[in-house]
């Protein structure tokens, strides 16, 4: 179930979109009719497809889809009906259908490329998490994404996290504090930073990144809630643990590989957080096919 808040960002998100393809100034929809190769079809022509996955992948993004061919229809007062054959968090084979579209033949390839960039690029984010997150079975480590999203699809890409069976790490700037070297620099030092953060915006989650063992213990003392160990190796993260003994959560973030991943649960950390499931997206190999 999507919140209201996601269902708005992919309802403008979209309007965004079209208006990129179809060449709308700001503040204007999209209008259709702008697609000049779709009018080489006659403007009734009905026509009947099918989105196909040419790799293994999860799927994420069904609504994104779903909302490209409701405001297309809105704009050029026709209707497409798109038949669902996965859903999002879905592991599907590779050359497995994933739905079924039945409209008017333009309105079809006018949406298509904009309804397969939202959907193979969040399925691509959802099936790197999940990959990552197979490696952490039987341990109680949770797989976090970063802020390391791409402009405009923060919200998008945190969702596609979560079909894969990632968590979200803070949405933003606003939900909670990460307090990283130049925030103490500026601060001058890690208690004055932590205090002051627990002072200005009290119960919001406190969260330090260090480098080293001697912040952590600064950290420790200074009451933080969440220490991030930045590029820590595995011994100092195993002294982090023993250091530490529940006083806070630990995360492990830097560099992060699906072949580290193992160590690091072992190790007894809370978290593992991986820039790269947002930040080095592998879109699959979609197509849409005319049946």
């Amino acid at each position: 179930m999507h919140t209201p808040e996601l269902q708005q960002d992919i309802q403008s998100t979209i309007e965004w979109a079209l208006a990129e393809d179809l060449g709308a100034a700001p503040g204007i929809k999209a209008d259709a009719n702008n697609d000049i190769t779709a009018t080489l079809i006659p403007a009734d022509n009905k026509a009947v497809a099918t989105i196909i996955c040419r790799e293994d992948c999860v799927i994420s993004g069904v609504a994104w889809v779903n909302e490209v061919f409701k405001q297309l229809d809105a704009s050029s007062n026709l209707h497409t009906d798109i038949t669902w054959f996965v859903t999002d968090g879905q592991a599907v084979k590779a050359n497995s259908t994933l739905c079924e579209l039945t409209g008017n033949a333009r309105l079809l390839l006018t949406g298509e490329r904009t309804a397969l960039n939202f959907l193979q690029s969040l399925s691509g984010t959802a099936t790197i998490t999940s990959q990552y997150v197979k490696e952490l079975e039987g341990g109680t480590t949770k797989l976090l994404d970063t802020r390391k999203t791409i402009p405009g699809m923060r919200s998008a890409q945190k969702y596609a996290v979560t079909c894969g069976g990632g968590h979200n790490h803070r949405i933003g700037l606003f939900d909670a504090f990460l307090i990283k070297e130049n925030h103490v620099n500026a601060c001058g030092g890690i208690n004055n930073a932590v205090q002051t953060a627990k002072s200005n915006f009290p119960g919001k989650t406190v969260e330090v990144e260090v480098e080293s063992l001697d912040e952590l213990n600064q950290a420790l003392d200074a009451g933080a809630d969440i220490i991030m160990l930045d590029n820590f190796t595995t011994d100092m993260i195993e002294q982090a643990v023993t250091l530490t003994r529940g006083k806070a959560k630990l995360e492990v973030s830097g560099n992060m590989t699906l072949e580290k991943l193992k160590a690091y649960t072992k190790a007894g950390v809370d978290f593992i957080s991986v820039g790269a499931l947002t930040k080095h997206v592998q879109a699959i190999d979609l197509s849409m096919r005319f049946v």
